[in-house]
């Protein structure tokens, strides 16, 4: 059975451990604990790069930063990388958009090809081939914007909603403060709920499958949070207490004889910040009231699903761009190789019946981002472009066949725009970094610098770096066989399919060509 819809929704800076079916102790998330029971959970889900961009990137292309070569946020997407939206529109199918993409237009790709500037081919290749309904990035002021407008026509009147309501409070002393600085995340935002981020995406996205009636839909529901700004509307920003977040997980021992890129990170002015329990005292509680919220959004949109029988003909794909520290490891926002931040929820919903014995359970094989593409259109029928797409489908493993088994997954990392360079006074083509991880070791490979390995099974939590440990020379030579052997599996070749190869394949003379004849 091929599924008629798609339903593919991602969340922002959203934890793995900050789930209640992934265990978290009081954080309150029944609409997605419903929809692992729908499905399977992918425990041991990990992206192509803990950053925004590479890592959105890597889900629409199906393939990893090495080849798509958007490695960091304010790297487009060359013109020439094919995206889910356009392997759909290959089929006559839309990718429609309610969120944020992080797609950053190829503007110099696009002159140097002559593409005309208001083109339906530009206009496309601007939006990474999404049907957009309403983009909203949630990372800066966007005055010009559909939820802008929508802001002011609910009466919020100003220039910039977003920043004057959306992301800003009123203090104990009457005054308006702003949500940028964490110290004023325990208010509530200035926005009604039901004029939040949230509840305004989700809205879109509801809208849009209620129009669509009995025609089939694929839809990219992409929601801001629990990015910061971590302001919440009330009543979510105080749902949580502290001592109802999970602890601090980090050691001093890290700070003694740090990787010198870690080391570095921690002189810039997030992570100097988290680095203090004052900080993330403050923002853990913020940051688990928005991913309530975002759950009981969702449980509308279930409702949606269930009146209007779309469970029975819409694959559901739930995950997140990568996780968040919170002052986990001394750090703040994301990035760097710790599972904190590289591993992800992963929850995938096939109706098929095909599928029916795997719901509700577990599967604790590695999956990477990469894989989403892929199953999304085998789930839809359509053709896997497997000369092109590095990740592999997902339905096998949802419906009891025989699938492929990775025996490590891997993710990078080019910290070229951050100041940790500056610090380590690098050069931009000095900066890139791969992760391998097996069940058992992690192991990081920066140009330059010492590698970073951690025993997994010693050391759970990656607690203690034993890059420089002598003794273990030979897991280190092991793990970048796996990376050299990860290397050579990349797909360059994108111009012709495997099809065209195999049909090419030794047929010279028959071209008129003779070579190598006696």
């Amino acid at each position: 059975m091929t599924a008629r819809n798609v339903l593919f929704i991602m969340c922002d800076q959203l934890r793995h451990d900050h789930l209640g079916c992934a265990g978290h102790p009081y954080l309150r998330t029944p609409n997605i604990d419903a929809l692992a029971r729908r499905g399977v959970r992918f425990s041991q889900a990990y992206v192509a790069s803990g950053v925004c961009g590479p890592s959105r990137m890597s889900y629409y292309t199906g393939r990893y930063p090495s080849s798509h070569g958007a490695t960091w946020n304010r790297v487009p997407l060359g013109v020439g990388e094919m995206t889910l939206g356009e392997y759909l529109r290959t089929a006559g199918r839309e990718l429609s958009l309610a969120g944020k993409t992080h797609v950053m237009p190829d503007e110099d790709g696009i002159r140097r090809l002559g593409i005309a500037h208001g083109s339906d081919l530009a206009t496309r290749l601007r939006a990474g081939y999404f049907e957009e309904l309403d983009r909203h990035d949630g990372h800066h002021a966007e005055p010009h914007s559909a939820y802008a407008d929508y802001l002011r026509a609910q009466g919020y009147d100003s220039a910039d909603p977003w920043t004057d309501y959306v992301i800003s409070a009123i203090d104990e002393n009457g005054q308006v403060v702003s949500g940028w600085n964490m110290r004023n995340v325990h208010l509530p935002a200035r926005v009604a709920e039901a004029h939040s981020e949230t509840a305004y995406t989700t809205e879109r996205a509801m809208e849009f499958i209620e129009a669509r009636g009995d025609d089939p839909w694929v839809l990219h529901l992409s929601l801001v949070k629990p990015h910061w700004p971590y302001m919440a509307p009330a009543p979510y920003h105080q749902r949580y207490t502290l001592d109802q977040c999970l602890p601090l997980h980090r050691d001093p021992a890290e700070l003694e004889n740090a990787h010198p890129v870690a080391a570095a990170y921690r002189t810039q002015e997030e992570c100097v910040n988290f680095m203090r329990a004052e900080v993330s005292d403050k923002v853990r509680p913020a940051y688990q009231g928005l991913i309530e919220q975002v759950d009981d959004h969702l449980g509308r949109l279930w409702e949606l699903l269930e009146r209007t029988g779309r469970w029975q003909d819409t694959l559901v794909v739930f995950t997140a761009d990568h996780g968040d520290f919170l002052g986990d490891h001394w750090l703040g926002e994301k990035e760097l190789f710790y599972d904190t931040v590289q591993k992800v929820p992963m929850i995938v919903y096939d109706p098929s019946a095909e599928a029916d014995a795997s719901r509700g359970t577990v599967d604790e094989r590695f999956v990477s981002c990469v894989d989403v593409a892929p199953t999304i259109l085998q789930a839809l029928g359509l053709p896997a472009f497997d000369h092109r797409i590095e990740g592999q489908s997902l339905l096998a493993a949802l419906r009891g066949q025989d699938a492929p088994h990775r025996e490590f997954v891997v993710s990078e990392l080019d910290y070229s725009f951050r100041k940790a360079r500056l610090v380590l006074g690098r050069q931009p083509d000095e900066c890139r970094a791969w992760m391998v991880r097996t069940q058992r070791w992690k192991y990081v490979h920066w140009m330059g610098l010492r590698p970073q390995l951690f025993d997994l099974a010693r050391d759970p939590g990656e607690l203690q770096d034993l890059g420089e440990d002598a003794s273990l020379e030979g897991v280190r030579a092991e793990m970048r066989e796996h990376l050299l052997t990860w290397f050579t599996r990349l797909k360059p070749r994108v111009t012709v399919d495997n099809a065209l190869v195999a049909a090419k394949t030794d047929v010279y003379k028959k071209a008129g060509v003779f070579y190598g004849v006696w």
